[in-house]
């Protein structure tokens, strides 16, 4: 069974509003057994039946967003009922709704927002508890060429969207893909590979596997290894691709680094301080990004010049003209210093060449040492090198640093 979403509204194709809506219900429907197989934008006006017709053409189930507000573009609702040959007549429900909405807030409802409680013959309405245009549900209609979708006509905004399609639409979905195979997806976090080396690691007993949908998303320093089957055969790799990947696995699944860290601190009872130089606070502000970093994270320090990590930190001047800013040995003493002034449970430190200029061939643009120290549990630095300019140098040493610190968490 085919699924696919068209997403109607100038403002996306604008740029002016980011598109959310195929993600957020590819999200809900997968574990139905339904896969979005395709996406569509289209502008507001004659556009959307052209984009209608083609869809109906394609899908079994089709989820139209958009177009069914007040105004003479938002048409959705007159196409859908031309193609399908159904009348549209008035709702006394949905206009008593959409009037006392409007007296709710002390308005008058104008006679052009009265077009929303029109709705086709045949269809089924999905109230809308929190704007005024109503959702609609299309059955198949047979012909005797062909059969239409199953059409969900859905508002545009969000905050109106989501909870109509939890409410009406998935109801709906459960009893179409009631006999539907449902596959399983698992995401392994990789850091400190690119997807051509992860490709080659798990090789071709995984990747020409018949039973899996095998696929990679890069970042910085990152990649994601998904897999999709069923979990009989999701459960028999899974062991090979955790073996071949080892310690570049991320141990914790779900959410970003810097959540997981906080998450972790916070189920420990721990605290966190951090010493940087050159991500100059992208470490501190990715933790303290996460809701709830502040039962964890007590104090950050920005020590950009020699002289700071000294006054603010305490790194003996010595350490600088021995083995340079720079360095394992400066790492760590940053590490300690926040560590010992904070009074946390664990201080992570960040110290690098970032670029373009300040490289030189015993220390070139890229080289970062991350330092970890624990209370009670001494300290470490380790050495990265990181490819890319200055902005990606940056936000791999800050993620290297929370991974690290993630795994010291987990043992």
């Amino acid at each position: 069974m085919t699924a696919e979403v068209l997403n109607i509204g100038t403002e996306l194709l604008l740029g002016d509003v980011v598109n959310t809506h195929a993600g957020w219900i590819a999200k809900r429907v997968f574990p139905m057994g339904l896969r979005i197989l395709r996406q569509t934008t289209v502008p507001d006006g004659p556009a959307i039946r052209d984009g209608i017709l083609e869809a109906c053409g394609r899908a079994d189930v089709l989820f139209v967003t958009g177009g069914l507000g007040p105004t003479t573009d938002d048409i959705t609702r007159e196409v859908v009922a031309e193609l399908l040959g159904m009348k549209l007549q008035e709702s006394a429900e949905i206009r008593e709704r959409i009037a006392a909405r409007f007296a709710e807030r002390g308005f008058k409802m104008e006679a052009r927002v009265a077009r929303q409680a029109m709705v086709p013959a045949g269809a089924v309405v999905m109230p809308n508890n929190n704007g005024t245009a109503p959702g609609l549900y299309f059955a198949p209609v047979e012909s005797p060429s062909s059969a239409s979708p199953h059409v969900f006509l859905l508002p545009g905004p969000p905050r109106e969207l989501q909870p109509m399609f939890i409410e009406c639409v998935e109801p709906v979905l459960r009893e179409i893909c009631g006999g539907l195979e449902v596959r399983e997806e698992r995401v392994y976090r990789v850091v400190g590979l690119g997807e051509s080396a992860v490709e080659r690691m798990v090789g071709l007993e995984l990747t020409a596997n018949p039973a899996l949908e095998v696929g990679y998303c890069a970042r910085p320093n990152e990649v994601d290894l998904r897999l999709i089957g069923r979990k009989a055969d999701l459960d028999g790799v899974e062991p090979r691709v955790r073996a071949v990947l080892g310690e570049f696995l991320v141990p914790e699944f779900g959410g970003d680094l810097a959540g997981r860290v906080v998450g972790r601190l916070g189920r420990l009872g721990k605290t966190l301080a951090v010493a940087e130089s050159c991500t100059g606070g992208l470490l501190g502000g990715a933790v303290t990004g996460v809701p709830g970093s502040s039962e964890v994270f007590l104090q950050g320090f920005t020590t950009y010049s020699n002289s700071a990590k000294t006054s603010a930190l305490g790194v003996d001047a010595d350490l600088f003209s021995k083995h340079g800013a720079v360095s394992a040995e400066v790492a760590q003493a940053m590490a300690e210093g926040a560590l010992r002034v904070a009074g946390s449970d664990f201080a992570l430190s960040v110290t690098g060449v970032a670029g373009p200029g300040g490289g030189t061939p015993e220390k070139p643009v890229g080289l970062v040492f991350i330092g970890l120290a624990r209370k009670g549990g001494g300290a470490f630095a380790k050495q990265f090198r990181f490819p890319g300019k200055r902005a990606v140098v940056r936000e791999m040493a800050v993620d290297a640093a929370l991974d690290l610190l993630l795994r010291e968490l987990l043992q």
